[in-house]
């Protein structure tokens, strides 16, 4: 393919892009397939001649398109948003045509230096502490992961050096394995599993700090698990908060929380992948409070700020921190302008030496859409959660189960988790919506998260019909067969 053909099927791709974005709500929202289903459609070994792009271009329908799960169809209620817009799109066109991998500011100055300001221009519209924006001379700053999960791990890891450091200076006597095995971890038991996966790769205990009746952690609940392990002789060093918990979007008491781990000398990482992008509007900033006692915070702009994936936003108060973990300079990587301060290399801030120009993305959608274009957006999403929500509470059949803040709503039938599996079976079986369950104690969850960027106040209703359809029917079948048992 020369430039010539490129320019001609690349305006087809994006035709098609935006053929299947505008009329994404008429494809099923989850596909028909079942595992296995790709293989005998394509060939078993890769052609030896080269195929045209009409070959290749046909096969998406047919062989693609049909295992596709549509994340950004209006009838998609599942998991968290991933966020997407045209202006991201464009900018990752453009991110994937200059092509850097910019693991060094000379690497691609441009590369490090727009993602150096865009976290700052993001820190800023969610009002985060001055310490966590570099500024010009600031110590701390922020950087863009592939995702929370890594965000998460990158500060575990930073914790465990320092502290391993800590420890060693004033105890010279202990080696590195005898402090590592007394280290301990922290989060609350409605944490994202992906908190307990970072300790395992860090190769560290993890302890679940219990939540209370509103699925938050509290202060007493910490310092009780922290004392316990210290009259133990074990090392209390990292505690990941969250703030809005996959399960059901609650948020841990930071302001009880934070002092408890300056006091412990425990590193506070703050998990807010999906609600952070709510503390753009200043009504929910306040559920960011007690961020000023973090060491790093973390949220993914690409569930819910309009950014494609990946592109998860973490800021640290020191990235000295961060830097003394991971940093190993091979000759090949120096460069001479990496000593004056003013120059970030941003693979001593992540796990791979590569990174995309994932900060096109940003600047792209934050200027397109401005700051009131993006919090209208994160409100429409959050009163179609409270209409969804008053559409439940007027069915006495069913009960909400968590505090509807922003724009997950957790509900189900009042009854027994057989039946509300059942309820679910029904409505991913129908296909015409798809939801996904969570566990909050013993009670089998439904999950009704406002995902999509064009929904709108029809589809809920739709939404809401087909559900309750459903349940009269389940119910029908239920009460037979119970009388007949």
């Amino acid at each position: 393919m020369d430039a010539a053909e490129f320019r001609k099927r690349g305006k087809e791709m994006v035709d098609y892009v935006a053929d299947y974005l505008e009329k994404i709500e008429k494809r099923q929202v989850f596909p028909d397939v079942e595992p296995g289903y790709l293989r005998p459609l394509i060939a078993d070994c890769a052609p030896q001649d080269p195929e045209s792009f009409e070959d290749v271009f046909k096969d998406i329908e047919k062989i693609i398109m049909p295992g596709v799960t549509h994340w950004h169809s209006p009838y998609f209620f599942a998991y968290f948003p991933a966020a997407s817009s045209f202006p991201a799109l464009l900018a990752d066109m453009l991110c994937g045509g200059i092509g850097c991998v910019g693991f060094s500011w000379a690497a691609s100055p441009a590369c490090t230096e727009l993602e150096t300001v865009m976290l700052d221009w993001l820190g800023k519209m969610v009002n985060l502490p001055e310490e966590f924006l570099a500024g010009k001379d600031g110590q701390g700053g922020g950087v863009i992961q592939g995702s929370a999960s890594e965000a998460t791990l990158i500060a575990l890891l930073a914790a465990r050096t320092k502290i391993i450091r800590q420890v060693q200076s004033e105890k010279p006597e202990l080696t590195e394995a005898e402090i590592m095995g007394r280290l301990v971890a922290y989060a609350s038991d409605q944490a994202h599993s992906s908190v307990e996966r970072a300790a395992l790769i860090g190769a560290v205990k993890i302890k679940n700090v219990p939540s209370d009746d509103t699925f938050s952690v509290c202060g007493s609940a910490l310092k009780k698990v922290l004392d316990e392990d210290k009259a133990a002789g074990l090392i209390p060093f990292f505690f990941c908060a969250t703030l809005g918990t996959t399960s059901c979007c609650s948020f841990d008491k930071l302001l009880e929380l934070g002092p408890i781990c300056n006091k412990e000398n425990i590193w506070m990482h703050i998990d807010a992948a999906y609600a952070g992008s709510a503390f753009i509007c200043p009504e929910f900033r306040h559920l960011l409070n007690g961020v000023e006692f973090a060491d790093s915070f973390n949220f993914n702009p690409h569930k819910w700020l309009l950014v494609n994936f990946d592109c998860s936003a973490m800021w640290v108060k020191k990235r000295s921190d961060l830097i003394g973990a991971f940093k190993l300079e091979p000759l090949y990587l120096q460069h001479h302008h990496q000593e004056s301060g003013l120059v970030t290399d941003y693979r001593h801030w992540q796990i791979p030496l590569g990174r995309r120009f994932r900060s096109l993305k940003l600047w792209f959608v934050l200027r397109m859409y401005g700051v009131k274009g993006l919090q209208e957006h994160i409100r429409k999403h959050i009163r179609l959660s409270h209409q969804f929500e008053n559409l439940v509470l007027q069915d006495e059949r069913f009960e909400i189960c968590a505090k509807v803040v922003l724009g997950l709503v957790c509900f189900r039938l009042k009854g027994s988790n057989e039946l509300n599996e059942a309820l679910l079976k029904s409505i991913n079986d129908a296909k015409k919506i798809h939801l996904v369950p969570c566990h909050l104690r013993e009670k089998f969850v439904l999950r009704f998260a406002i995902c999509s960027r064009t929904v709108e106040s029809t589809h809920i209703k739709f939404a809401w019909q087909h559900i309750s359809q459903l349940a009269t029917d389940l119910l029908k079948t239920w009460e037979q067969n119970h009388h007949q048992q």
